[in-house]
């Protein structure tokens, strides 16, 4: 456990693996891989609208079909509906490349060219294959796909280029194809009957009949590559899209036996699926540059125009920050892409526009990529203009100049920031100052310069005479920074002597050595300490006006790759190579936490509320959250948390923030017992404010109605008896049920045969054997596990109506049975019950309902509870806990009212 848990990732939209398209009534949805999560969207707007649970490993196929989603891992092959996995089929014993839907079948095929059929109806008793196929040993499938009116058979590509028509049902190959010498990457079939279209690893489409095995016509890509993705328009147009290795996507008009168009940028690297929608004019596709596409093609010269899209980085970022509150990431990235992440809704996450983009590429016939600018290295942002002018500055890889950004706009700024104009070196550092109005630019010649951002003019230059040259530092400046009422600047060079400026006067007030190479310099506005890293690993914090270090901190063993500061200033987070991120407490000068990853973080931001962390790592193209617990939980104490200088390996965040959960119903009883198992092996804590209750979140109407249930029946009382209509229809006459099943009136036989059955019962005096409702299932087997929060959501689930019934079931009618009071049932329920309020009022828990669940219970109960004496004993603990914990709310109630009376005569 460490103060900071694994929450989720954001910016993955799709992987390497081709998507999965289904259409459900009016709407159509798309299945994608991310990495060991699989999520859905609506293809109306590209929506999320579903997140799957973290698998064991990579997904590397996906099928789909109505609510079911099959995911292939390693060997094995997860059955999910919706978001609960319901299976698991573990059957192959090599690695599951190929899955296809085929009817109400799902056909799997691993690496050794082993084929299963498996039934999905039925998946939770169906964990058997009903089939399976072994293909021949020099035939390795690459593709699978069925020619539409085949009845029970599929076309197998291979890698060696060849093709086998298999039979399902009857296990046996009919037909092989020769194919063409060249290894198949895709296959697929089109509108027109037995006519299918093949994509190879030479660039070449080869559109063949099946039937006669007659080749009908072949296209050759321009571009060098494997053609990786096919589809055939089915809207009556006669087009086939393709997609290759390049990214680019080639439009081939059927009749016409040629070339059509070409989307020349389409995805930055290899298009993995393609997919025409049933009679529409979209195309949509996905590639391993992190993006989803949908094309339309609605112009006069039949050209397709981009429609809609979802991207993130197809490289790892570089650099993060937070930004409106926490409720964005600021992200730059080696793919030469500056972005805005939206930590609560992904659909508001875009790029920011570097100004027609693809027009001049076009225009200049260039790649969009060498357009674009260079990697940003590092920027600085401030919010407080955000609606008047630029308010992000940025510095690129090799670049003398800086650009500034309009957020509001989400597009870059007009003005273009060249610091020293006559000696042109890379701009390494930038910041911008506390009122927003000036940039401040260190570049690799140890010049320093301050721009207005409204205007774009220098406002002048910060110069050392005491250096050799007429500069602010003798080397590379790597970093600047600016104090919170816009007197001191502060500037650090590689060398190691860190300055400090007068902001307006521009003039050098006081300079220290560090000692070594400094690497990297965060200064905190709120405290004034200064914290720097340097080539020893050292983290040094400085005191800027005594001039002095205060802390030093010590523990990374490799390159230290950023630092941050909490809003509060009390804090101190560093990240390293060595794959470890490390809290510092600055006021108590230790070390308080710290976690190890696999994967080494590049970049962190912490956010002002400190409630999110954000982190980058190496080759991860995502941006990953870690929740702060104590900001989510009554504990205030630090070490319940942190694990102080023992170092804890975490988990990187998953895709989703849910785990595989378990069925919820609360219809089924197996569920229940399940979920009362699993949580008795799970540690609990509940994290309660002391002295506090926590109420149950349930609309007033429900509770209250308990209490007054009585009152309102009578209230609705019919005046008179309902009258037969004078023309009734025909019916089957019901009676009421306890399981809540609809239940006939017995006619004939039947009805005398429980008449019988009745009178017998009456005779003996004997009551029926009845199951137990589940109402006492469940409060029996929570009793036992010592554990009632299954049994409350239950009764909170209840209706008023059917709870009040639930309590009068236990009543004791019968006073005169002969049977001793001590083994009756309802008693030892009863008792049950006085457990079960004693535990959920000690523990403060679900205030109100509880309160009127116990006034209800004494209201039928009260007097079975006085005659019995073990009853009384139960009843009076529940006294005592109840008045216990009524003082401490109250004296709470008492302080509370005394401090709003204080604070309102103060105020006069």
């Amino acid at each position: 456990m460490g103060i900071f848990e694994p929450f989720r990732a954001i910016g993955y939209i799709t992987s390497s693996v081709p998507f999965s398209v289904q259409r459900l009534g009016t709407e159509t949805f798309v299945t994608v891989s991310v990495g060991k999560a699989w999520q859905i969207y609506n293809c109306a707007k590209l929506s999320l609208v579903l997140a799957g649970p973290q698998l064991p490993k990579k997904i590397r196929a996906l099928a789909s079909y109505r609510d079911y989603t099959f995911a292939a891992y390693g060997n094995d092959i997860a059955v999910f509906k919706r978001a609960h996995q319901v299976a698991t089929w573990s059957r192959h014993n090599a690695k599951v490349n190929l899955l296809f839907l085929f009817g109400e079948h799902i056909l799997s095929v691993d690496v050794n060219g082993n084929m299963f059929i498996w039934a999905f109806k039925g998946i939770a008793q169906n964990l058997v294959p009903i089939g399976h196929i072994l293909l021949e040993d020099k035939f390795n499938p690459s593709c699978i796909m069925h020619p539409d009116t085949y009845l029970n058979k599929v076309i197998i590509g291979s890698q060696e280029g060849s093709l086998q028509l298999w039979n399902i049902s009857t296990k046996k190959k009919l037909y092989e194809f020769k194919g063409w010498n060249s290894s198949i990457c895709c296959c697929v079939s089109s509108p027109a009957l037995d006519v299918v279209a093949v994509g190879c690893a030479d660039g070449k489409i080869h559109v063949h009949n099946v039937r006669f095995d007659e080749e009908l016509v072949t296209f050759t890509h321009s571009m060098r590559g494997a053609v990786t993705a096919l589809s055939f328009r089915t809207d009556g147009q006669p087009l086939l899209a393709s997609g290759g290795s390049s990214g680019v996507i080639s439009i081939w008009n059927l009749e016409k036996r040629r070339l059509q168009s070409v989307i020349r940028e389409a995805h930055y690297s290899s298009i993995v699926s393609l997919h025409f929608f049933a009679n529409e004019p979209v195309l949509m596709s996905s590639s391993t540059d992190n993006s989803i596409k949908m094309w339309i093609f609605d112009t006069s010269d039949g050209d397709p125009r981009l429609l809609r899209f979802r991207s993130g980085h197809c490289a790892p970022p570089l650099c993060i920050r937070f930004y409106a509150n926490g409720r964005h990431i600021l992200s730059a990235g080696q793919d030469r892409a500056f972005r805005l992440f939206s930590v609560i809704q992904d659909q508001q996450s875009r790029e920011l526009s570097q100004r027609h983009v693809s027009k001049r590429a076009k225009k200049l016939r260039m790649k969009e990529e060498e357009i674009k600018l260079k990697p940003v290295i590092a920027f600085d942002c401030a919010e407080i203009r955000e609606r008047d002018w630029c308010n992000v500055v940025t510095c690129h890889m090799d670049t003398p100049r800086a650009y500034v950004w309009r957020l509001q706009n989400f597009v870059i700024g007009e003005h273009i920031l060249t610091p020293c104009p006559d000696s042109q070196t890379p701009v390494k550092a930038c910041a911008i100052s506390a009122c927003g109005n000036f940039a401040v630019l260190g570049t690799a010649g140890g010049w320093i310069e301050r721009f207005n951002l409204q205007s774009g003019i220098s406002r002048g230059s910060y110069v050392d005479m005491s250096e050799r040259r007429s500069y602010a530092h003798d080397g590379e400046v790597v970093g600047v920074a600016c104090d919170a009422t816009n007197t001191l600047m502060i500037s650090a060079g590689y060398h190691g002597d860190i300055k400090v400026w007068d902001f307006k006067g521009r003039e050098l007030k006081s300079r220290w050595e560090v000692g070594c190479s400094v690497a990297m310099i965060v200064y905190q506005r709120l405290n004034g300490l200064l914290a720097t890293v340097a080539d020893d690993m050292i983290i040094r914090l400085f005191d800027v006006v005594a001039l002095r270090m205060v802390r030093k901190f010590e523990g990374h063993t490799d390159r230290v790759t950023d630092l941050c500061f909490s809003e509060d200033g009390k804090w101190l987070l560093s990240s390293s190579m060595d794959g470890s991120l490390r809290i510092w407490d600055v006021v108590l000068a230790r070390q308080i936490d710290a976690i190890h990853v696999d994967v080494s973080i590049t970049a962190l931001s912490l956010s002002p509320n400190m409630d999110v962390l954000a982190t980058s790592h190496v080759d991860q193209n995502g941006v990953y959250l870690w929740v702060n617990q104590m900001m989510f939980s009554g504990a205030s104490n630090v070490e319940f948390y942190a694990s102080g200088k023992e170092v804890v390996s975490v988990k990187l965040p998953a895709v989703s923030s849910m785990e595989e959960s378990e069925d919820k119903d609360s219809n089924n009883f197996l569920g229940h017992q399940l979920q009362i198992k699993d949580s008795s092996c799970a540690p609990y804590f509940t994290h309660q404010i002391p002295d506090l209750v926590t109420l149950s979140l349930l609309p007033k109407s429900q509770w209250q109605s308990l209490i007054n249930l009585d009152i309102i029946k009578v209230r609705n009382k019919p005046t008179e008896p309902p009258k037969k209509p004078k023309e009734a229809p025909y019916f089957l006459p019901s009676v009421p049920s306890l399981s809540g099943e609809i239940l006939f009136e017995p006619s004939g036989l039947a009805a005398e045969e429980t008449d019988t059955k009745g009178d017998e019962l009456e005779s003996s005096k004997r009551k029926p054997d009845l199951p137990p409702s589940q109402f006492l299932q469940l409060l029996q087997s929570s009793a036992e596990m010592k554990n009632f929060s299954v049994f409350t959501d239950y009764i909170k689930g209840l209706s008023p109506s059917t709870l009040d019934m639930e309590l009068r079931m236990l009543q004791i009618i019968d006073d005169e049975d002969q049977q001793e009071p001590e083994k009756r049932p309802e008693l030892y329920s009863i008792e049950l019950l006085l457990d079960y309020f004693i535990h959920e009022i000690s523990c403060r828990n679900n205030f109100e309902f509880i309160q009127a669940v116990v006034r209800l219970f004494l209201k039928i109960h009260g007097e079975t509870v006085r005659c019995q004496s073990k009853l009384q004993d139960k009843a009076r603990k529940l006294l005592e806990i109840q008045s216990s914990v009524w003082q401490r709310v109250d004296k709470m109630f008492q302080n509370a009212r005394c401090m709003v009376t204080f604070l309102s005569s103060s105020q006069f």
